[in-house]
């Protein structure tokens, strides 16, 4: 009886797994000297009319910065999304994890799952998707095209050690 539940562990052991992240160019102390600067001309710029006695241009400026501050902050929620993709021998398990923080979580049975890589010749991958058992869900859509390259090659490459029975 214990050499079987040996088997079961190893079956669900991952051979693949991968937690996949939105990119992003800025970090936080970027974002702190972007709105330091940002804020220092605005409120430099703010300052000039208000001397001038141009009073209401200085409410555009004022919401122009908050404007832009309000399309960072909704930038940098939606690069809390993520997906995390594993393959063992048994399933393959998508969670993906909005930013909200809802969870939604796809299995497929690796034997009968068909990975999807749709590519254009000059562009590379456009997308990749996961098909079985009447199911399909899409992969990586917010990867860049580096990052999508290479996991679709290494995803690949696993599911078809796994089919072979690696």
């Amino acid at each position: 009886m214990t050499q079987g539940n040996a088997d079961i562990t190893m079956n669900d052991r991952p051979v693949f797994s991968a937690e996949l992240h939105p990119y992003r160019s800025l970090g936080r102390n970027g974002h702190r000297v972007f709105f330091l600067i940002a804020g220092a001309l605005s409120f430099a710029h703010m300052a000039v009319f208000m001397i001038s006695g141009a009073w209401p241009v200085v409410m555009f400026f004022g919401a122009d910065f908050l404007i832009l501050f309000g399309a960072f902050w909704l930038n940098n929620r939606a690069a809390k999304a993520k997906e995390i993709v594993s393959l063992s021998r048994t399933n393959i398990s998508i969670r993906k994890i909005t930013p909200s923080g809802k969870e939604t979580e796809f299995v497929f049975n690796p034997f009968w799952a068909r990975f999807l890589v749709s590519r254009k010749p000059k562009i590379g991958i456009t997308a990749m998707h996961l098909r079985g058992n009447g199911r399909e869900t899409d992969i990586g859509a917010f990867l860049p095209l580096d990052d999508r390259e290479r996991f679709a090659s290494a995803f690949s490459g696993a599911l078809a050690r796994v089919k072979r029975g690696y």
